[in-house]
């Protein structure tokens, strides 16, 4: 417990970090840079670079994955399960609130003009997020071809699911063509224990069992099964962040229950209206914390109408439990063998590779969400247009030039959408 009070104050920076937290993982990550490492030292950043490298390999929450990490660095298990807590919570609780308000909103079209600024200023920290660690990952000729080239193909194919883990892979490989650089040096571990994931593909197995048992079955209650392996399975199969997840609960909520083959079967699945479900969704990305928090809304909604206050919430916590476990167990499973992997000198050469796409892919975010801001959403407002591009270089600057804190930053472009 001794132990654990040294850990208090990166307990509360974690707390501020979740609070203020806006603009999805790219965001997460320049924040992260600024608060854990060149604030409070928790992590230089050539480990969080490592983190980062790791975790965009691994399917669910990504920038979840990374601060558990930092917690799991810094204190080991239990210091990491209260990081992936506290960073959870304040946003699943908003969006699971959500499930119960959204009877009481009159005009679901909820303003949102406060968060006007919020999207140039992520883009900004993912500009420097990415300035930062080009200086430690891009230093010989093969490291820029990979940031070239993986920067043009994110920037053209930003919205597809395997983008991201495809160019990790790749890049690992071409940076493994040659051995002279980086040889084998020692002997590598000859044994590498891969006992726990066990456990992460037993829970899979045993919850989509369970799920379609009781569907089948029509167990009472059987909706609660359904909702936490919904979930378990949308956490250990999504790659590419939010932008992937949404439509495959689209499908799942929205489209799958008005299937001939579902209407035809009776069976009484998990489903929810297009509104609610895009109003959630818009919510979500509108709040800070990390977007798979709209697990805790989709788990209240589907089971909104049981007309049991207790079961909906039960929905919104399996909810949440169930999209990020598969995150916190993968990472935390994973991560030792990933050590013990990296003594190989063909992992150190792809973890060359694999950082400079880390970078290739922040470099091509980057341009691709300036286009989206700038070009896309404000082709007919030049006054708007201008104001996102100098609230966009206004974030780069402080983050660069002063010691202002992420929060402090995030406020003040909220201030200014709530002004202008």
């Amino acid at each position: 417990m001794k132990k654990l009070f040294r850990h208090i104050p990166f307990l509360k920076s974690v707390l501020l970090h979740s609070i203020t937290a806006f603009g999805g993982p790219q965001g997460h990550y320049g924040m992260m840079l600024k608060t854990f490492v060149n604030n409070r030292k928790d992590v230089t950043e050539k480990e969080l670079l490592d983190f980062v490298s790791f975790c965009n390999m691994l399917p669910g929450a990504s920038s979840t994955q990374t601060l558990t990490l930092i917690g799991y660095k810094r204190g080991g298990i239990l210091l990491a399960i209260l990081t992936l807590g506290i960073w959870i919570t304040p946003a699943c609780v908003i969006m699971g609130a959500l499930s119960f308000l959204l009877d009481y909103f009159s005009d679901k079209s909820i303003s949102t003009n406060i968060f006007r600024f919020v999207q140039p200023m992520a883009v900004a920290f993912i500009a420097y997020s990415a300035f930062r660690i080009y200086k430690i990952a891009i230093n010989n000729t093969i490291t820029r071809i990979i940031l070239i080239a993986t920067s043009i193909l994110t920037f053209f194919y930003f919205k597809s699911p395997w983008v991201f883990p495809s160019l990790m892979i790749v890049a690992g490989i071409v940076t493994n063509i040659s051995s002279k650089r980086i040889p084998q040096k020692g002997i590598p571990p000859k044994q590498i224990k891969w006992g726990n994931m066990v456990i992460f593909l037993a829970l899979f197995g045993i919850a989509g069992y369970i799920s379609e048992t009781s569907t089948k079955e029509n167990w009472n209650n059987h909706k609660v099964f359904n909702v936490f392996e919904n979930n378990y399975r949308f956490g250990s199969l999504v790659f590419g962040g939010g932008d992937v997840l949404m439509p495959m609960m689209y499908e799942q909520y929205v489209v799958r229950p008005k299937t001939e083959r579902i209407q035809q079967s009776k069976r009484d699945v998990l489903q929810m209206s297009k509104t609610d479900f895009l109003t959630g969704s818009g919510i979500v990305r509108a709040i800070p914390g990390p977007v798979f928090s709209i697990g805790a809304f989709t788990g209240g909604m589907v089971l909104r109408n049981d007309n049991s206050v207790a079961t909906q919430l039960l929905g919104c916590f399996l909810g949440a439990l169930g999209i990020f476990l598969p995150s916190a167990l993968l990472v935390l499973f994973f991560f030792p063998v990933w050590h013990n992997l990296k003594k190989y000198a063909v992992i150190y050469r792809s973890l060359e590779g694999i950082n400079a796409a880390v970078v290739g892919v922040m470099c091509g975010a980057t341009m691709y969400l300036i286009k989206d801001i700038l070009i896309h959403e404000n082709t007919s407002n030049i006054t708007l247009a201008l104001a996102d591009f100098c609230v966009l270089i206004a974030t780069f600057c402080i983050l660069q030039f002063s010691n202002i804190k992420p929060p402090y930053i995030v406020l003040a472009c909220l201030l200014f959408g709530w002004l202008f």
